[in-house]
């Protein structure tokens, strides 16, 4: 998809943001650069209707701001590139650009965390941010490993519920939810069908069997007592059978 062609007047945020073009002929290689300096979780800005504009349809210019809700910012903030650990957080809540739990310095790269706000993005990308918690390739929340997911939660701190600048928007965390109980439901019905299945073949067995069902049952249990004896326990059985459902 094209890149979108800048219809408002530049530079949007002269007092805040310097946007570096790069020489890309198609405008993705640009870079935003902080003007000011800000304390930890400090206002950079908000984010005003107008410019910003709900959309219809995701693109790789739109932000999410909700589980079926997008808006396209119509300015410079559109340059705000993405990096594992990055400088600012947007918080479609408060519709608002802060600072993060380091705070923000003067001549810092302009950067949010996309899988924050984005489920799936319309255009997955690599990650070229070089960072010690660089994921590699950018998809959004959803397609995001659990052990990902549950390190990045991780990274939160605080009451606000932010953290190293992973901070995730609260649809994504509701997303976040309703997958996982789904998994666990999932989970739960493969459980219940099992047992289900197994009383019913043992029934089964057993009628067919007839007469020798009493006999046969209690031989089975005593060549079973026998071989776990000879066996010992298994790495099943010490691990607890099951080790959880994961997120």
């Amino acid at each position: 998809m094209a890149p979108m062609k800048p219809f408002w007047t530049q530079p949007s945020h002269p007092e805040i943001q310097e946007v570096i073009y790069g020489e890309d002929e198609n405008g993705f290689t640009t870079e935003s650069i902080s003007k000011i300096s800000l304390p930890p979780f400090g206002l950079f800005a908000k984010l005003e209707f107008p410019p910003c504009t709900i959309v219809e349809k995701p693109s790789y210019s739109t932000v999410q701001i909700g589980k079926d809700k997008h808006m396209d910012l119509n300015s410079d903030l559109l340059y705000l590139n993405h990096s594992c650990e990055p400088s600012l957080i947007l918080n479609p809540r408060t519709v608002t650009l802060t600072a993060t739990s380091r705070g923000l310095s003067s001549k810092q790269p302009l950067t949010f965390f996309y899988p924050s706000t984005e489920w799936l993005l319309s255009q997955p990308f690599r990650c070229n941010c070089g960072t010690p918690s660089c994921l590699g390739t950018i998809t959004g929340a959803g397609d995001a490993a659990p052990e990902t997911i549950a390190q990045l939660k991780a990274m939160e701190i605080g009451e606000q519920g932010f953290g190293k600048g992973a901070f995730f928007s609260a649809h994504i965390l509701e997303m976040l939810e309703e997958r996982e109980h789904e998994h666990v439901a999932h989970n739960g019905n493969g459980k219940m069908n099992g047992h289900a299945n197994g009383h019913a073949n043992g029934h089964a067995n057993g009628h067919l069997n007839g007469n020798g069902e009493t006999e046969r049952a209690g031989a089975g249990e005593d060549a079973g007592a026998k071989t776990a004896a000879r066996r010992g326990v298994t790495s099943r059985e010490m691990s607890g059978e099951m080790g959880g459902d994961t997120l």
